[in-house]
């Protein structure tokens, strides 16, 4: 990152506390190739500071709000009250996933012999398609077309994928069907919603599964199944299957199922 490159106000950055004085707290932006930034006692906490080494201490990684720039012009004030433990846990760990997909992708680049400009310059460019590094990861190990859909190519994708899945955990997993489905029966479309009910009734909130169903034109209906884990994404998409295409079947109907 460039030295010049600061940080937008109102942006939630991670730093370190570098050295903590009786006005207030020096700290290193660590996203931000070092900058300093400075918070203000009155921006440590609520209420009244009685010792600032009660809140803040050295060497200590914070999430703070960031104020303005300081007139110097080489520095940025920051707050750490402003800051609620909801968005100071969210920022840390999606700054620690950061962190994490940088170290992969320096072992990918060492099983591909790629010097620190083409770490670099891979970096840049999943980042500007995915958002950010640990997003293509992430996209990856859920997805392992994620790379190709994003217009990647290249002998080190299959590498790149293999790392995501053995060392990225996604938020769950999606899948993605097509069901076509027929019932010239007189109760076929009767019988078509049951179906489709009996899909979406394996959502589980507790399980944190959730199917549903949409309608893209007769007799494609489109499935999209959420599910914590892969086991788990694998064995609600066989049941559901079975119960959707079963119930067609039995009813003098016809039936399948594929992925997309």
């Amino acid at each position: 990152m460039a030295e010049t490159e600061f940080p937008d106000e109102g942006e939630l950055v991670v730093c370190t506390v570098s050295s903590v004085k009786q006005n207030g707290a020096y700290t290193t932006l660590d996203n931000y190739n070092e900058l300093e930034g400075f918070i203000f006692i009155g921006e440590v906490a609520s209420g009244w500071v009685k010792n600032i080494r009660g809140f803040v201490r050295e060497g200590q990684r914070l999430v703070c709000k960031v104020l303005r720039t300081r007139k110097d012009g080489r520095s940025v004030e920051l707050s750490l009250k402003s800051v609620s433990e909801e968005r100071r846990r969210d920022t840390m760990q999606a700054w620690k996933n950061e962190q994490r997909a940088n170290q992969l992708l320096k072992v990918l680049g060492e099983k591909c012999g790629w010097d620190e400009n083409g770490v670099a310059e891979t970096t840049a460019e999943l980042t500007d398609a995915f958002g950010n590094l640990y997003s293509a990861f992430e996209e990856s190990a859920i997805n392992e077309k994620a790379m190709s859909e994003a217009g990647f190519e290249g002998d080190w994708i299959e590498e790149f994928i293999k790392i995501a899945i053995e060392n990225i955990i996604p938020p769950f997993i999606h899948i993605k069907g097509i069901f076509n489905l027929e019932c010239p029966t007189p109760d076929g479309i009767e019988v078509i919603r049951k179906a489709l009910l009996a899909a979406e009734s394996f959502s589980d909130e507790d399980k944190e599964i959730s199917v549903t169903c949409h309608y893209d034109g007769a007799p494609q209906y489109r499935l999209e199944l959420k599910a914590p884990d892969y086991k788990t994404g694998e064995a609600t998409w066989e049941s559901v299957c079975e119960a959707t295409l079963s119930l067609v079947e039995e009813s003098g109907g016809k039936a399948d199922a594929m992925r997309e």
